[in-house]
């Protein structure tokens, strides 16, 4: 989530602070056999790395289907989860709004037409699509040029009243403003790719003869472009939006290509922007001003978009992590059921659902994990995961999950990079997470006999670089797991390396981990 790097700990200090948890032991595993002794044992082992000394670490791993507990350390322990948090936005969206949910964007006529004039307002209303892209807002000022309308005489409204106009989560950083995975939340928003990252602008720059040219995708003259870069022997550049403003300043040195995804101010006044540069284009003229407000009773439907259905949503959301779909899918939930689109109603949802699910411990401050408020117990992540497997949706959602080693962004997400070339690989289904000093995985995994598993595993307050090879041990030693033929030391394999593991690969854009 927050793109940020740990600081170092110290050897001196990692050595001299004991573990205040302590790890679990073989007498966890309520099933006496050697093979979950064994697994206990080694799970002890990789949990005793150095880098967890003064750390905090939450793990519970249970029967899918019975609900067995066969190793747990700390599972009641309150912990920041990250994007795990995902896991119950996701779910809970599945159940509240249903696979076949579509977000709709619509252009209403206020006013009478008469001939190729429209006497009254044109309004634009959303109510959260975060695929709404530059070409889909031209697409609806085609439709509405397409009804023969060409002068509007009155203004342009931006009605995104479908949610509360709270953009940002209460307990998120400042220094995230500019990214675009702290974009604002509104009803009206665009997105610059098909990734969806709904409320940002691609902006670039590269040399063009001796100076820098800087340009955004898609193309808008919304953002103010302060160009300070300047070429150089390398790329060392900084593009970022400056506090409450829309004006980003592009400052370093510029040798290759480079391009950043950053946050616009207000996503309503931006797609507003954007609609009326289509209209232009497709000779439709709006004589007023650009405002906000909601359609008035009885305005006329003038052209319609709808979005792909929640259930292939669920794909980018969750295999790319992406947090303004989970913020969005929060206040969707809380305006259908309770009328509001407001991250309170959303989120009592969410937490109604999983508390109804066997639930006990949890504490929802979003819905993505970009708070540092946010509070799971492995327990509570493993009881979701055995709970929804009943669920009617849960073939879509299982789906959505990230696949360990694939790589496929699309298929793999966050985990495309991870546990490559071990028995984990295109077996484990999870859900990774990273805060600075903090790191989640929780997930499925099936066994070497074939035995469904679900685990949770949260390290928290961690002052080395990310211990994610730790959970990926973890779950390659669970996917090696036989209760009947223990696995020999000589066949225990190590996870591999995991190259620029502070950051969730959906961070690194255009992503190549």
């Amino acid at each position: 989530m927050r793109r940020t790097t740990a600081t170092l700990a110290t050897g001196a200090l990692v050595a001299a602070l004991a573990w205040a948890s302590g790890p679990a032991t073989p007498a966890n595993a309520l099933d006496p056999s050697p093979g979950v002794a064994d697994l206990a044992a080694d799970l002890d082992r990789i949990l005793s790395d150095s880098r967890l000394t003064i750390a905090q670490a939450g793990v519970q791993v249970r029967n899918a289907e019975s609900g067995e507990e066969l190793y747990a350390t700390s599972p009641g322990k309150l912990m920041l989860p990250a994007s795990n948090t995902k896991l119950f936005t996701g779910a809970a969206a599945a159940e509240t709004l249903g696979l076949d949910y579509r977000f709709t964007t619509s252009v209403l006529g206020a006013g009478r037409k008469t001939g190729h004039v429209l006497g009254g307002d044109l309004v634009l209303r959303g109510t959260g699509d975060p695929t709404m892209l530059a070409e889909d807002y031209d697409r609806l000022a085609a439709d509405v040029a397409a009804q023969g309308v060409k002068v509007v005489t009155g203004r342009l409204v931006a009605d995104d009243t479908w949610f509360d106009d709270v953009r940002l989560g209460l307990d998120w950083a400042w220094d995230d403003e500019s990214a675009y995975y702290a974009a604002p939340i509104s009803a009206l928003t665009a997105s610059p790719d098909r990734d969806y990252d709904a409320g940002s602008v691609i902006v670039s720059a590269a040399v063009a003869g001796s100076e820098v040219k800087v340009t955004t995708k898609p193309e808008t003259d919304y953002l103010t472009i302060v160009n300070k870069a300047t070429v150089g022997a390398k790329t060392d550049v900084l593009i970022e939006r400056q506090h409450g403003t829309r004006t980003v300043v592009v400052t370093g040195t510029v040798a290759t290509p480079y391009q950043e995804w950053v946050s616009v101010d207000d996503p309503t006044a931006y797609s507003a922007s954007l609609f009326r540069k289509s209209l232009a284009k497709h000779g439709v003229r709006v004589v007023g001003r650009t405002t906000t407000g909601a359609a008035p009773e009885g305005a006329s439907r003038l052209a319609e978009r709808q979005s792909m259905p929640l259930k292939e949503l669920l794909v980018p959301f969750m295999k790319l992590s992406n947090n303004i779909h989970a913020e969005i899918l929060t206040k969707a939930m809380g305006r259908k059921v309770a009328g509001q689109g407001t991250w309170a109603a959303g989120l009592k949802v969410s937490t109604d659902f999983a508390r109804a699910n066997g639930v006990q411990v949890l504490n929802m401050r979003d819905g993505s994990g970009l708070s540092r408020r946010d509070g799971f117990t492995a327990a509570s992540i493993a009881q979701l995961l055995v709970a929804v497997r009943d669920k009617p949706w849960f073939p879509a959602w299982y789906d959505s999950l990230p696949v360990a080693g694939d790589p496929d962004r699309l298929v793999g997400g966050t985990l495309r990079s991870r546990m490559r070339g071990t028995p984990a690989a295109g077996n484990v289904r999870a859900k990774t997470g990273s805060l600075t000093g903090v790191t989640a995985l929780s997930g499925y995994v099936t066994s070497a006999d074939g035995e469904p598993l679900v685990f949770s595993i949260m390290l928290n307050q961690y002052l080395s670089g990310s211990p994610k090879d730790l959970e990926d041990k973890i779950a390659v030693r669970l996917a090696q797991f036989s209760r009947t033929n223990p696995v020999s030391a000589a066949l225990r394999a190590e996870a591999p390396a995991i190259e620029g593991s502070d950051l969730e690969c959906s961070w690194l854009k255009p992503a190549t981990c």
